[in-house]
């Protein structure tokens, strides 16, 4: 006999970086809180490409704002559809001054501050070149260093 305590999840953590492949994981997100009648949080992670682009003014805040944005706004509607809770945020998967910052490293510490109980990502390279290195090793790197349960999918 098992007497260990029950799964208990208030919070999903879901790191997004704008693929097809990230809005799936937003879906298996949405599907586990709503198992455990809990709230998803969905951080977008924006690629060392763009981070660089914005730093140097090669690429568009306005249009990085706008993508961003209209993904999560697609998000909401699938967390809409099952009466989720959902919050997001959107951060810097990398950075010009800091080495050591890494998206797998931004999404364990978005998860240590939303207090996440469950992390879902994407685990397959996505196809986009643009956006391939936002969380293409990310998966290996949160399951490896994570203290929550994570499902990559």
């Amino acid at each position: 006999m098992d007497d260990s305590e029950p799964v208990t999840v208030d919070t999903v953590l879901a790191p997004v970086d704008g693929s097809d492949e990230s809005a799936t994981a937003v879906e298996y997100a949405v599907a586990v809180a709503d198992r455990y009648d809990a709230s998803v949080h969905v951080l977008y992670v924006l690629g060392r490409g763009v981070v660089r682009g914005m730093d140097v003014g090669t690429v568009d805040e306005a249009a990085v704002a706008e993508n961003s944005q209209g993904f999560l706004e697609d998000v909401s509607r699938i967390a809409d559809q099952r009466d989720v809770s959902l919050s997001t945020s959107i951060d810097d998967g990398f950075s010009q001054t800091r080495k050591t910052r890494h998206p797998g490293n931004v999404v364990l510490d978005t998860a240590d501050d939303v207090d996440a109980d469950f992390i879902v990502l994407p685990r397959e390279p996505v196809s986009d070149a643009a956006s391939a290195e936002v969380l293409e090793k990310v998966a290996e790197y949160v399951l490896s260093y994570a203290s929550q349960p994570v499902l990559s999918v």
